[in-house]
């Protein structure tokens, strides 16, 4: 059990201050995030599997350091990839046709925008309260599942904007990869810049090196999702003439 242990060390990166302590668990976990984006890339329906493993084991770590609104999300990110996954597989096996990269309508942009631009809103003005008070939800399931567990002290958000927006982000990019939106793309790709200065901000290169290499993949699956919808778009032109 050590290895789901973050105090189970594989390596110490002699960058940013202090340096920076890489868990075997962080790193397993890393990778198959990257695993689980590169896959998504190139369409691949095992990307869910990496996703799973990934969200998981930052569940396991955002556990042992009490961030249990973090750990709350990670729920929700594996009920997403549990359902990307069976979207993913009904459209390969024929059964969901109509899911292929496309594109959203404008009024599917419209109605998205509005959401995400009152949610960031709403969360920059109350990410305190509400980070508290998922935590303290977290905290109340953990107790039922038998686990001694308390309520962290927080401290004040350090970004309150930049966090609402990477935590409003994501949930939606989420949502749009498994409706195979290419739009998802280009919110992994502001995600991930944000990330790469927030960390940086914080000192912690590492992670921030993470992000920039997260942002070539994300940028990577934009082209080649771009070039599919294209390619989906022509084919339902041809059908109708």
């Amino acid at each position: 059990m050590d290895f789901f242990s973050i105090n189970h060390l594989l390596v110490h990166i002699p960058i940013g201050r202090g340096g920076y302590n890489l868990s075997w668990i962080e790193a397993t976990g890393t990778l198959c995030g990257l695993l689980c984006i590169w896959l998504a890339s190139k369409e691949k329906v095992i990307n869910y599997l990496f996703g799973l493993i990934n969200v998981t084991l930052f569940a396991l770590i955002f556990f042992q350091i009490q961030l249990y609104s973090s750990l709350l999300l990670q729920i929700f990110f594996f009920l997403a990839n549990i359902y990307g996954w069976y979207a993913w597989t009904r459209h390969a096996s024929g059964s969901d046709p109509s899911l292929s990269i496309r594109w959203m309508s404008r009024r599917q942009t419209l109605v998205w925008l509005v959401v995400v631009v009152i949610a960031i809103g709403l969360l920059t003005c109350f990410i305190d309260p509400v980070f508290g008070a998922l935590s303290a939800t977290m905290v109340k399931l953990l107790q039922l599942a038998g686990f001694s567990v308390s309520v962290p002290p927080l401290q004040p958000d350090a970004y309150p904007f930049w966090d609402a927006c990477m935590t409003v982000l994501s949930v939606v990019a989420m949502v749009l990869m498994t409706r195979k939106y290419v739009e998802n793309w280009l919110l992994w790709v502001v995600i991930n810049l944000i990330s790469i200065g927030i960390f940086a901000l914080q000192g912690v290169y590492a992670m921030s090196l993470e992000y920039v290499v997260l942002t070539f993949i994300a940028l990577n699956g934009c082209r080649l999702w771009i070039a599919s919808a294209r390619e989906h778009h022509s084919r339902a032109l041809s059908r109708h003439q």
